[in-house]
C-alpha cells in the first residue's frame, strides 16, 4: 500500500482539527521549507525519526538496458534519507512481533 499526500492531509486535518485546505498549506510549507534547507546544502534532521541531507555521487559509466550501449553519467547530488535509531527500531519490533 501507497500513502500520498493526500491520505497525509486527511489523518492530519483530522488528528488537528484544521481544515483539509489549511492542513495541505501546512504540508506545502513543511515540504518547501525541506527542499529549500537542502538547495542551499543544509542537513535537516528531525530527532527521533531521521534526517535529510545531500550525497555526492560520482561519475560513472553505465549502459542503457534498451540499446545495450555506454552512457556517462556525471557526477551529481541526490537527496538521501536515514532513518534514525529509534524509527529504525519502531519497525522492526513492529515486524517482528507480528510475525511470530
Amino acid at each position: 500500500m501507497t500513502v500520498t499526500k493526500a491520505d497525509i492531509v486527511d489523518v492530519v486535518s483530522h488528528a488537528t482539527g484544521l481544515t483539509k485546505v489549511d492542513t495541505e498549506a501546512v504540508i506545502d510549507g513543511f515540504l518547501a521549507t525541506i527542499t529549500d534547507s537542502l538547495q542551499r546544502g543544509e542537513r535537516v534532521e528531525f530527532r527521533g525519526f531521521g534526517s535529510f541531507s545531500l550525497k555526492v555521487r560520482k561519475p560513472k559509466k553505465a549502459r542503457n538496458p534498451g540499446t545495450g550501449e555506454e552512457i556517462h553519467l556525471p557526477e551529481r547530488i541526490v537527496p538521501v534519507f536515514k532513518p534514525s535509531k529509534i524509527l529504525k527500531d519502531s519497525i522492526n519490533q513492529r515486524y517482528n512481533t507480528n510475525s511470530k
